[in-house]
């Protein structure tokens, strides 16, 4: 058996927690730059507020009804999903984290799990995190993810729903279109649709190899899960990325070169920081720049540069990455948008240098360490290379933006009695 447990409305939830005021009441959360609504609560959600529209498109709408907005804050997002996590543990010490706001449980060997068991997640995670959930449990992951549908969509499920026997999900599946199925996307709703399947009961019902020479096998195996044939382990830990991407639109376009520099030092520095959390090294950076693709004169430019050797130093990273920024850029435009790409990694564990060249120094070693430890135990750019700036001018918009509650000493929260 597997549950998995998604948080509701998880941006917006988490903006709740330390505003108890806002709870019942509608709160929406932007993405970078403030430029789309990414995350609405149930009661912005019943307002007729879109997914991932502009936000100068809704802001009157938004006003009107008196809607709360925030930035997005993804220290203090990051930190309160890693409270669930926690919370999550005591249950199973073996756990998937499928995302930001999900995780499937492995319940192999635990006793009486039904409806009790998610009822105590559900309580749990809300006395100690104040964080509102939905709890699927099921024989298989793709049945978990529809147990979990169900639990948030059938207000007689309270927020948790157990489908442990057939007709339990029988019942569901010849109620969804294929869609709203784990895996299946619109193109690939396409194609079964020439097979006639158009329900989730339609898929459950079909012949897998038959389907699986019109689609593949990943399809294949999710109409095994259907029909609670367990084909998907649980992944304990997430595999390596094979590229590494750190990009963003500046809140002010750069019409000089300074700022593009500041901004590809800032954004190599953390593309850095996730390659050494994975112990990887990097041979080659992907380095563009470019400007708005709604003004006339659009300018992209973009080029690949080579390391001397494989590396997760910081230092040599930014040195590289700003030489590169600095050959694409060209005055007379206004940028706004820069992007470091780490794209040919490799595993530092097994990684054999070239005999004629040692490679790293055990120097950058330490020196990663240390500011990797600092940056952990002090937060979140504590120690930072110079050459990123202090101002930021350019930095991305996040006008609404709320207080890192848990993550910076400065903004915690303080009580009064």
């Amino acid at each position: 058996m597997f549950a998995l447990v998604d948080c509701n409305s998880f941006y917006a939830s988490c903006e709740q927690v330390f505003r108890p005021d806002l709870r019942g009441k509608p709160v929406v959360v932007l993405s970078n730059n403030d430029g789309f609504v990414v995350a609405r609560s149930k009661e912005a959600k019943a307002l007729g507020i879109p997914d991932l529209e502009p936000f100068f498109k809704v802001e009157a709408l938004l006003r009107k009804h008196g809607v709360t907005i925030f930035s997005s804050n993804y220290p203090l997002y990051g930190d309160l999903s890693r409270r669930v996590m926690t919370v999550l543990k005591d249950f199973s010490p073996h756990i998937e984290i499928y995302s930001i706001d999900e995780m499937f449980l492995s319940m192999q060997g635990i006793q009486n799990v039904g409806t009790g068991l998610g009822q105590e997640m559900k309580t749990r995670l809300w006395d100690h995190v104040r964080m509102p959930v939905g709890v699927g449990i099921a024989p298989t992951k793709t049945l978990a993810k529809l147990a979990n549908r169900a639990a948030k969509k059938i207000p007689k499920c309270q927020g948790v729903c157990v489908m442990n026997q057939p007709h339990q999900w029988e019942w569901m599946l010849r109620r969804i279109p294929v869609t709203d199925i784990w895996g299946i996307a619109k193109r690939m709703a396409r194609r079964l649709e020439d097979l006639n399947i158009r329900s989730g009961w339609d898929l459950a019902t079909s012949n897998p190899k038959m389907v699986r020479r019109r689609s593949n096998v990943c399809v294949e195996r999710t109409i095994e899960e259907l029909n609670g044939h367990a084909c998907l382990a649980l992944e304990e830990l997430p595999p390596a990325k094979k590229q590494i991407y750190c990009t963003r639109s500046f809140g002010n376009k750069a019409t000089t070169l300074q700022p593009v520099l500041e901004a590809v030092t800032l954004y190599a520095t953390r593309a850095a920081e996730k390659l050494r959390a994975q112990r990887h090294l990097v041979q080659t950076l992907h380095i563009f720049i470019h400007t708005s693709p709604f003004e006339p004169r659009y300018h992209a430019v973009t080029t690949v540069a080579q390391l001397p050797y494989p590396t997760d130093d910081t230092r040599l990273i930014v040195e590289i990455a700003r030489k590169a920024a600095t050959q694409l850029y060209t005055s007379g435009h206004a940028f706004l948008k820069a992007g470091v790409g780490l794209i040919d990694i490799i595993d530092k564990r097994h990684h054999q240098f070239d005999l004629l060249h040692p490679g790293q120094p055990t120097r950058s070693d330490k020196l990663m360490a240390v500011m990797d430890n600092v940056n952990k135990v002090h937060g979140k750019g504590s120690l930072f290379v110079a050459a990123q700036g202090v101002s930021k001018p350019w930095y991305m918009r996040q006008q609404y933006t709320s207080p890192q509650y848990t993550t910076r000493w400065a903004e915690l929260p303080v009580v009064i009695v």
